[in-house]
């Protein structure tokens, strides 16, 4: 239950158990003022002028004063069981109505008294959905806790937009710099290869070195994509997940043919918005990844398709077993299946990083799941473009 149900209810609950505790004082005050006093109705001698009892003083014991007395108790009974039930029912009603009130009266005033909370949740909802660490509450009311609460979340928003914007800048800058002397490496190292005079283990050594050199090269490029799958797309413009998809297939048939791997696609028509270079990164590492990480003689299945207001993308390999235990952690940043021997050969392990943060980048989630005959199964859901029927 939501705060402003239970301040309702606690208002409502407070004046029911004061509302019934003063029905109950009143009803047993009524009831003790009503109760049988024996000087009233025991008096020494009664007069009474009424046909069926006489007319006449008569004491007591006497037969007349006995039915006299006994026609007052008799009216005393009921006059009191009528007033304590008026009082019974129309204090129950009351109780109830007050409460009934009670209740409305705490829901509108927990509504006024919620309000700056429901705006710093709005905001922090805004933030969370679209990554816009620049947005503020920027509360004015009164200096109270509230104003408090959103001063405070201000100031842990313009922390957290530095330390995230200096990270991104740093990893950016990092990476530009260390693909400099990685290019230099290179070139230097084919140079080397390349000469006449070079003997055969030079050339092993420079074709080792070259490996790494592009190993190293794939990592900075992850590290880049990385920092800059990271901010929010707020440039979107409208594409088709499927002509992505299709510009991807043919880029990585010869690798594919390479290494043995049937590629099928079904790409049916899949609209979405976004940086359509950034989903293109996103839809290539996915199908690297599935190629390279098959059997030979595998088998790759490409599909993309709309349903409702969601296009999914779907890439499904052969290959080797994966246990269900590792399909939570093979988004995280270099992390590898199978064992440390394919690191060199298969990539840094940034490649299912990149697609999840371009993924969260375009407000849309990826998952993972292992195949029965080996391989996985990867989904990768975006928002459809509403513009397009």
């Amino acid at each position: 239950m939501s705060m402003r149900p239970r301040f309702a209810l606690a208002c409502a609950g407070v004046f029911f158990l004061l509302a019934a505790m003063t029905v109950t004082g009143i009803y047993l005050y009524v009831e003790s003022t009503l109760k049988y006093r024996a000087a009233l109705f025991t008096p020494d001698r009664i007069q009474t002028n009424r046909p069926e009892f006489g007319y006449g003083s008569y004491e007591r014991h006497h037969q007349e004063y006995e039915v006299a007395r006994d026609f007052a108790l008799k009216t005393h009974i009921v006059y009191q069981k009528d007033v304590l039930t008026v009082v019974r029912n129309v204090g129950g009603i009351a109780v109830l109505a007050g409460t009934g009130v009670a209740f409305a009266a705490g829901w509108r005033v927990s509504g006024m008294v919620l309000r700056p909370l429901k705006q710093i949740t709005e905001t922090a909802r805004r933030v969370s959905l679209s990554h816009d660490l620049t947005e503020r509450i920027e509360y004015e009311g009164a200096r109270e806790e509230i104003k408090e609460l959103a001063d405070i979340y201000d100031r842990m928003l313009s922390r957290l937009a530095r330390s995230y914007d200096g990270q991104r800048r740093f990893v950016a800058n990092a990476s530009h710099e260390l693909r400099t002397p990685l290019t230099i490496n290179r070139t230097l190292v084919d140079v080397a290869v390349r000469r006449p005079d070079a003997t055969d283990d030079v050339k092993r050594l420079g074709e080792s070195l070259l490996l790494v050199n592009t190993r190293h090269e794939r990592l900075i490029d992850g590290l880049l994509a990385l920092a800059e799958g990271e901010r929010a797309v707020l440039d979107r413009r409208p594409f088709d997940l499927s002509d992505v998809a299709e510009h991807v297939l043919d880029q990585a048939a010869a690798e594919a043919a390479e290494r043995q791997v049937s590629m099928h696609r079904l790409l049916d028509s899949a609209p979405t918005s976004g940086e359509a270079v950034l989903v293109e990164r996103l839809v290539q590492n996915l199908v690297e990844n599935a190629v390279r990480h098959n059997q030979p003689k595998g088998e790759v299945w490409v599909t993309t398709r709309r349903r409702a207001d969601r296009v999914e993308l779907v890439v499904a390999n052969t290959g080797l077993q994966v246990p269900s235990y590792e399909i939570e952690t093979i988004f995280e940043p270099f992390r590898r299946l199978h064992g440390d021997r394919l690191r060199s050969e298969r990539g840094s392990g940034l490649g299912l990083s990149i697609v999840r943060v371009i993924t969260e980048a375009h407000g849309g989630t990826v998952t993972a799941s292992p195949r029965d005959e080996g391989g996985l199964t990867i989904t990768v859901e975006l928002p459809a473009d509403q513009s397009v029927p």
